[in-house]
C-alpha cells in the first residue's frame, strides 16, 4: 500500500494524502544507512506523531487536488460525454477546445467546479484510510503465519497489500457520497441542477432515495484491488531496478519518478472502471432517463457497442497529465509540512 501512488480515493487519479504518508514512511524504512544528520532528521520526523502526520497528509492531498482540479474536471467531462446524445458531436474530444469552452461559457472559476467537495472529502478519507490501515495491519500481524514471519519480504508485502486494499475499501465506502456529489457538481455545464454540497445531498436523497448516494460504488470497490496491485508491483519493480543501477540517487527523486510511472500504469489499467463509475454516478441526474439498465458488465458492453473500445478511455489524456504534478505536489507539500511540525517547540 505504501507504494500505491497511482490511486486516488475514488479510483483513477493521483496520489492522495494518506497514501503519501505511508509511502514516504516506507522510503525512510528502506533507505540506506543514514548519516548522523539524516538520522537526526529521521528521528524528528518520527516524533511528530500520528495527528501531525494525518494533518500533513490531508493538507498535502487537498493542495494537490486543488492544483490539478482543472485537469480533473476535464477528465470527468470527457468521461461522461458519451452518456447522452452529445456523443455524436463530441466523438473526438480535444483538451484545448474543451478548456476554451469552459473559460468562455462558464468562466475561469469553473475549472474548479466541485473542488470544495473534493477538499471536504479529502480530510475524512485520509483520516479513515490512515486509521483503518493501521488497524488492519495490526490484525494481519496478529495472524501467526504472518506475525511469526515478520522479517520475510513476502509476509511484509502481504501486510501492505491486503491492509492497503481493505483500508482503501473502508475509506471509499465511508466517504462515497461526497465523491458522488463531487462528480455531479463537476459534470454540470451550462445547466445547473445542484447548488452546492448541501443542496446536492438533499436533492439526491429526495429524488433518488438514500441509495442514490451510492450509485457506482460497485465499480469503485472493484477497482481498489487491481489499482493497489498494479501500483505496488510497478513501483517496487522500478524502485528496485533503479536502486540497483544508481544507488546514490536521491530517494525523493527515485520515489517521485517511480511513483509517477506506477500511477500512469495504474490509471491505464483501471481507467475503464473509473469511467463506468463516473457514468453510474450520473444516472438519473435532473430526472433524466436511465442510460444503463444493466449491471457492470452490461454497462461495459453498452459503451463498447455505442462508442467502441476507445470509449472506455475517453478522458485518459488529462488523467495522464495530472499524475506527475499531482505526485510531485503531494511529496513536496507533505515533506515541507512534516518539517514544520517537527521544528515546532515541544
Amino acid at each position: 500500500m505504501e507504494a500505491q501512488v497511482g490511486m486516488s480515493s475514488h479510483g483513477g487519479g493521483v496520489v492522495d494524502g494518506s497514501t503519501a504518508v505511508k509511502f514516504l514512511q516506507k522510503q525512510q524504512a528502506v533507505a540506506p544507512s543514514p548519516s548522523p544528520r539524516q538520522h537526526q532528521q529521521h528521528q524528528q520526523s518520527a516524533e511528530i506523531g500520528t495527528v501531525p502526520q494525518l494533518l500533513a497528509g490531508g493538507i498535502a492531498g487537498a493542495f494537490s487536488k486543488t492544483c490539478t482540479a482543472p485537469l480533473a474536471r476535464l477528465t470527468i467531462l470527457f468521461q461522461v460525454q458519451g452518456m447522452h446524445s452529445e456523443v455524436a458531436l463530441l466523438s473526438r474530444p480535444c483538451i484545448w477546445n474543451e478548456a476554451l469552452r469552459i473559460a468562455n461559457e462558464e468562466g475561469f472559476r469553473a475549472f474548479w467546479k466541485g473542488n470544495l467537495v473534493t477538499i471536504a472529502h479529502r480530510l475524512p478519507y485520509t483520516a479513515v484510510n490512515f486509521y483503518a490501515y493501521e488497524q488492519f495491519k495490526k490484525l494481519l500481524k496478529s495472524i501467526p503465519s504472518i506475525g511469526n514471519n515478520s522479517e520475510s519480504a513476502a509476509a511484509d508485502a502481504c501486510v501492505h497489500f491486503v491492509g492497503g486494499g481493505m483500508s482503501g475499501i473502508t475509506a471509499a465506502m465511508a466517504t462515497y457520497p461526497l465523491d458522488l456529489v463531487r462528480t455531479r457538481l463537476a459534470a454540470q455545464r451550462s445547466t445547473v441542477y445542484y447548488h452546492g454540497i448541501g443542496h446536492a445531498l438533499r436533492t439526491i436523497i429526495r429524488d433518488e432515495g438514500f441509495v442514490g448516494l451510492y450509485k457506482g460504488l460497485g465499480a469503485t470497490l472493484l477497482g481498489v484491488g487491481p489499482s493497489i496491485a498494479i501500483s505496488f508491483s510497478v513501483y517496487e519493480m522500478l524502485r528496485s531496478n533503479w536502486k540497483s543501477q544508481r544507488p546514490e540517487d536521491s530517494t525523493v527523486m527515485v520515489s517521485l519518478a517511480c511513483g509517477s510511472l506506477s500511477g500512469i500504469a495504474s490509471s491505464t489499467a483501471t481507467f475503464p472502471l473509473d469511467l463506468v463509475r463516473r457514468r453510474k454516478q450520473l444516472e438519473g441526474v435532473g430526472g433524466r432517463a436511465r442510460v444503463y439498465n444493466t449491471g457492470l458488465l452490461g454497462t461495459f458492453g453498452h459503451i463498447i457497442r455505442t462508442e467502441g473500445f476507445r470509449g472506455l478511455y475517453r478522458g485518459i489524456l488529462p488523467e495522464y497529465y495530472k499524475v506527475v504534478p499531482g505526485v510531485g505536489i503531494v511529496f513536496m507539500t507533505y515533506e515541507t509540512l512534516k518539517k514544520l511540525f517537527s521544528d515546532r517547540p515541544t
